[in-house]
Formats: C-alpha cells, structure tokens, sequence
C-alpha cells in the first residue's frame, strides 16, 4: 500500500490554479522530495494533503484513505506536518507541555504526562523544557518540539515544509540526523518540500522536480547524485547548486 498517492490534483487559491494534475505514489516507508524554485507548487501540495488548502480536485489518498476536504480526523492521527519556521508554529504564550499535549487532548488520548516526556526524549530533549516556553528556546530546540508536536499522535507519515532552512549550518545538521533516526526508529514516511539538493541526497530516495505547478522530472537519489537528472529545468537547478548534492552531516 502507498502512503500518500496524488491522482490529477489541482489546486488553487481563488480563480488562480496554482498545481496541475499532479499525480504521485509514495511508497510506505519511504522518503521522498519536492523540489523547485520558489512559487513551483510544491508548499500548496503539502498543504492540500494536510488539509490546509481546501481549494482543490482530484484525489489524495493516505495510507489508502481517500481524504476529505477541510479537516479530516482520521488522516490528522495519521499524517501530520512540521513547517519552515519552529518559530512561527509554536504558541508563543504555550509552554511546551502544552503544546504537546494539545493533539493528545484533541484526540481523547490519555496518559499525556508521559507521553510528553517520552516524545521530549525522542527529539533529544530532556525533561527541563517541558514547562519552558518557545521564546526560552534556541531555534534548533524549537524545531525538535515542532518535531516532536508532529509525532505525538504516532503518525506513520510527516510532511516537512522547509523543515531546516531556518536554522543555522550546524544546527540543520543536527536536525536532519534526527529526522533520519526517526525515519529509520519509527518507520515513518517523509514528504519533503526543499529547494536544498545536498538535503534531499541526505534524507531521500526519491525526488520529483516542480515547475510551474507541475512535476516535470521523477528520479531517484541516485541519478541526483550523479548528476544524471534528465530534464533541462532539473539541471538548471542542479547546477545552481554548484553542480553537485552531496551533503555529510555531522
């Protein structure tokens, strides 16, 4: 069974379609990227799959559920999203606690003390910042929170919006390891939005490239590596990376 699959999806804000007849499998357990430049569509299809651009045709399917339009439950338990800035998506006047314990109280889970410090110990952060708030935390802890946020309801996919382009150099490092050792601990599926190529030869398999709202080129990682993309508009931003994606965090 596919984790996410696309069928002719179109979205639009008002009279402006913005993605056309996007269609995608993405296989369970694997990672997978949107690439393009900025204003190519590939943000608008994260934010249709998780029910934030309501404006939209065709089909989304998770986990084999067709999703509805609007907010939709049962994909919420089961797909979730962490967004470009740790800032701006955390409660500025939330204390972690609270915002991790938020989805938990949504959903009618029970136990939440321990699960808030579980997930806190997952992300790599220990017991001292569950009762501080967002602005007492450094960018990098801000990002592992809104990780750990994602992960509370024990989702089997994540939709990663620019999840490291807010973060210093040594910071983004440390959260795409950790992004790699939950993939890898939870079996978790990823949908990465970036426009950083090293990034996807990190974190991903597979890589469709945007333009315009439409896909134009589907490789795998490995053809990225390489440099083998086939496309004109791919090696256009290949080589505006410098030519190469290889990236080594540490």
């Amino acid at each position: 069974m596919n984790a996410i699959t696309l069928t002719d999806l179109d979205v639009s804000y008002g009279d402006t379609k913005v993605v056309h007849g996007i269609n995608l499998e993405i296989a369970e357990g694997e990672s997978f990227a949107l690439v393009g430049e900025s204003g190519s569509g590939k943000s608008t299809v994260l934010r249709a799959i998780a029910g934030l651009a309501p404006d939209w045709e065709g089909r989304i399917s998770v986990l084999g559920k067709a999703r509805t339009h609007g907010i939709d439950r049962q994909v919420a338990r089961h797909c979730q999203m962490v967004f470009q800035d740790p800032y701006g998506s955390l409660h500025p006047r939330k204390t972690i606690d609270a915002t991790l314990a938020e989805p938990l109280a949504i959903h009618g889970l029970s136990n939440r003390g321990a699960r808030v410090e579980a997930m806190l110990a997952a992300v790599g952060l220990d017991r001292r910042f569950r009762f501080r708030f967002p602005h007492q935390l450094s960018g990098g802890q801000r990002q592992r929170v809104a990780i750990a946020r994602a992960l509370m309801l024990e989702p089997k996919v994540l939709l990663l919006d620019e999840p490291t382009s807010a973060l210093d150099v040594s910071v983004q490092a440390e959260i795409l390891n950790l992004l790699k050792r939950l993939r890898r601990e939870q079996g978790l599926t990823y949908l990465l939005v970036t426009h950083n190529l090293p990034v996807v030869s990190f974190l991903c398999d597979r890589l469709a490239v945007m333009r315009h709202g439409r896909i134009v080129e589907v490789a795998g990682v490995d053809q990225l590596k390489a440099g083998a993309l086939t496309e004109p508009y791919s090696k256009e931003l290949l080589a505006a990376s410098g030519g190469h994606a290889e990236i080594l965090p540490t």
